[in-house]
């Protein structure tokens, strides 16, 4: 606290945030706005990324109309019933999202508790009551746990991989038959689709790789310029840059290289990139969107007849499985938490 009892000036503190000599017509709805507000500037602060803090400040005013009731009138009990509605009914939330909204509510609550902020001493000023935290170990789901999906969800067998990639390839094989527009973007997308498991990649990672990123292994010149992949935007952590790692091709994997150098060869240049750098290119010449991997994943295993529940993440684990079952050594892994993958070394 500053002299006088004044909150410090800190990304996010209340004078920073509420007008000064303001009179609101509605001033419960204004500060719990203001402490939207000043929640937001406190994580910008600490580089936490957009992508991050709109849906917490989403769940904060979900919670709120759950609740009917403001932050500084919160109590315990509201944790409770809201986790027990998230749990209910049809569609029950995993456990790990039970677990982050938790974790969005708690966080929350000790920005506006900090006296540093001057929330507190601004609610008891306005309005008799002081927020207080409403997420404790007693009434919060705790991580107990290495791996928190649901039991359903698992890696691909072998065969399934292979079903996959078949799907992949013969829609394009089938656009072309039917004389339809989009032989080459199905083409592309199953090549997208075997590079993600040939390098075990996200989805993130595999969106932003650019020519550049392939790179020659010197002790393995065999693969030439395709002997391993720079990824530079690897899943960043506590709102620091995006990691980066380098992935070697192995030859467990080293069937990628011809998948590769047909596309680098042969198809990538019939999008007419011109000089953009992106490994992977839309026919508008602009870099394939994340989410579109999803949707490619989910055509190629819906015409796969793949169950709903295998999503495109498990490719990855289905990858790193494979080489730890494969490899005399430790694979390339690359999480800092067993949490990360939900699979054990």
């Amino acid at each position: 606290m500053g002299s006088g009892g004044r909150s410090v000036d800190l990304p996010g503190a209340v004078h920073l945030v509420m007008p000064v000599g303001v009179v609101q017509l509605d001033p419960e709805r204004a500060v719990f706005d203001g402490m939207l507000e000043g929640w937001w500037r406190q994580q910008r602060s600490r580089m936490s990324r957009e992508s991050t803090i709109r849906p917490r400040l989403a769940l904060l005013c979900r919670f709120a109309d759950f609740t009917g009731l403001y932050p500084w009138q919160w109590t315990p009990e509201e944790v409770e019933a809201f986790t027990t509605s998230l749990t209910s009914g049809s569609s029950p939330l995993a456990h790990s999202t039970v677990r982050s909204y938790q974790m969005t509510l708690r966080l929350f609550c000790e920005f506006v508790t900090d006296r540093r902020y001057g929330w507190a001493e601004e609610c008891v000023r306005r309005f008799g009551q002081a927020p207080a935290q409403i997420c404790h170990e007693w009434n919060t789901v705790q991580h107990l746990s290495d791996y928190e999906g649901r039991p359903g969800r698992r890696a691909l067998t072998y065969d399934e991989v292979q079903v996959l990639f078949d799907a992949a390839d013969g829609r394009a094989e089938e656009i072309r038959r039917r004389g339809r527009k989009g032989v080459l973007v199905a083409r592309r997308d199953a090549v997208l689709l075997k590079t993600v498991y040939g390098f075990g990649l996200r989805r993130q990672e595999a969106a932003r790789l650019d020519l550049v990123d392939l790179r020659r292994n010197p002790r393995a010149e065999r693969y030439g310029r395709f002997g391993c992949v720079q990824v530079r935007y690897g899943k960043a952590s506590r709102g620091g840059p995006p990691k980066r790692r380098t992935v070697l091709t192995v030859p467990e994997m080293d069937w990628v290289v011809e998948v590769l150098l047909e596309w680098g060869d042969e198809l990538r240049p019939l999008f007419g990139p011109g000089s953009h750098p992106a490994l992977f290119v839309t026919e508008r010449q602009s870099r394939v969107a994340r989410a579109h991997l999803d949707v490619a994943f989910r055509r190629a295993a819906d015409d796969a007849g793949l169950p709903p529940e295998l999503g495109g993440r498990r490719s990855r684990c289905h990858w790193h499985g494979g080489l730890a079952t494969r490899l005399p050594v430790r694979p390339q892994r690359w999480h800092s938490h067993m949490a990360c993958s939900g699979r054990v070394p």
